[in-house]
């Protein structure tokens, strides 16, 4: 197994493989990859904003994030849940890499979720019988046996561990033990975990999750379905087309940023009493065939106030923003005056543009990701009060 360690937004690094592993890695999806200018067993890899740890064919790739674990799980938690989950909570604070830190947080929360027993659920089944068993389908009798009084199409409920709640736990522990890096004591609880689920329905590789509804009577799992719906996600590299094997748990940086800033100020939005809408879609023209979707779109009285727009780096296209050509088309369209750009500290500075010749005003701010949690937030909070001292013009 050949191991190639990348840093997030770092300098590439140089691989010696054979055409079909680079061509592997380049079709992957994981890293950017393409032949080197000299040699030609020689190919560059690169991160292409993901962070995280995966395995093409016999190549394992690990690219570490900028920002501390502990930290990015926090953001994380952004992904699945309003108020994701704390550090404190999953235990991690000697863990200094992602896969085993997120590994970690699945068992310690499964294991709580699990000290009472498996939740069980009425599940709703149809089968074909020799005995009424809850309610006779008639339409699929008849259909199916022309007036023949057995076998019968029956619909009936039963009480049972085979939920969606479990069956989504058992299909985040499955892809976690394929994941590379996993800690041995990690692998050791997920399989503890795993037999305890075997009598629930596996998942059908490539399916989505099945839908649940919190509830009164799923409290004690919500916080690990959290978790295990972000384990999906992380894992769905394994699922790829194309002819390379991949497996591994990796996060888009960009929309992991881009969930926390508008999560967090949908809710200090509402808090305020106004109403965010994200994401927002309206016309750029006036027919209505061309449409534009903002990340957020702060409304007041059914009348859009403010827009913003979240961003991890900046995108520059001839040597200017191109974020700033995107939120000047959400202005346009949404007649404001101004819009809000956010960018994670480090990746930019805070700055703003006032266009030529339409005086629409482009403000950039931007978040530190290395602030403790709290502080995040309150850099949230404070982000509002900004985007709220400027009223529209009356």
């Amino acid at each position: 197994m050949t191991l190639v360690e990348l840093e997030e937004n770092g300098a590439p690094v140089e691989l010696r493989c054979t055409e079909a592993e680079g061509r592997a890695l380049a079709e992957s999806g994981v890293v950017d990859a393409h032949p080197a200018t000299y040699g030609t067993d020689l190919w560059v890899i690169r991160d292409n904003g993901k962070v995280g740890v995966a395995c093409i064919d016999d190549i394992e790739v690990w690219v570490h994030p900028k920002i501390r674990i502990d930290r990015l799980l926090f953001l994380l938690g952004y992904l699945v849940t309003p108020r994701g989950w704390r550090p404190d909570t999953a235990g991690l604070s000697t863990v200094e890499d992602l896969v085993p830190a997120l590994a970690q947080s699945l068992w310690r929360q499964a294991e709580r979720a699990l000290a009472r027993g498996l939740l069980q659920g009425y599940r709703e089944y149809e089968d074909t019988s020799h005995v009424l068993r809850g309610r006779l389908r008639e339409a699929d009798q008849l259909r199916k046996h022309h007036g023949l009084p057995m076998p019968l199409e029956v619909r009936y409920d039963e009480f049972t561990t085979d939920i969606p709640e479990n069956q989504i736990l058992r299909a985040s522990i499955d892809r976690m033990l394929r994941v590379p890096r996993v800690d041995a004591d990690s692998r050791k609880r997920l399989r503890g975990l795993r037999q305890r689920l075997s009598d629930v329905s596996p998942l059908i590789p490539g399916r989505p999750l099945p839908g649940w509804v919190p509830s009164r009577l799923n409290t004690r799992y919500q916080l690990v379905l959290a978790v295990a719906e972000l384990v999906w996600r992380g894992t769905s590299v394994e699922h790829q087309q194309g002819s390379a094997r991949v497996n591994g748990f990796m996060v888009n940086m960009a929309q992991v940023f881009e969930d926390f800033v508008t999560v967090g100020l949908s809710e200090e939005i509402t808090a305020r009493g106004g109403r965010p809408r994200s994401p927002a879609t309206c016309s750029l023209d006036t027919a209505g065939r061309v449409t534009t979707q903002p990340d957020l779109v702060w409304y007041e009285r059914a009348e859009p106030v403010a827009v913003v727009d979240a961003k991890y780096k900046v995108e520059r296209v001839g040597g200017f923003h191109d974020n700033l050509y995107q939120m000047l088309a959400y202005c346009t369209a949404l007649n404001l005056p101004r819009g809000h750009l956010v960018y994670a500290k480090g990746n930019t500075e805070q700055d703003r543009y006032v266009v030529r010749n339409a005086g629409i005003e482009i403000l950039c701010h931007t978040l530190d990701l290395q602030e403790q949690p709290d502080e995040l937030l309150a850099q949230i909070s404070a982000l509002t009060a900004e985007i709220a001292k400027h009223p529209l013009p009356m």
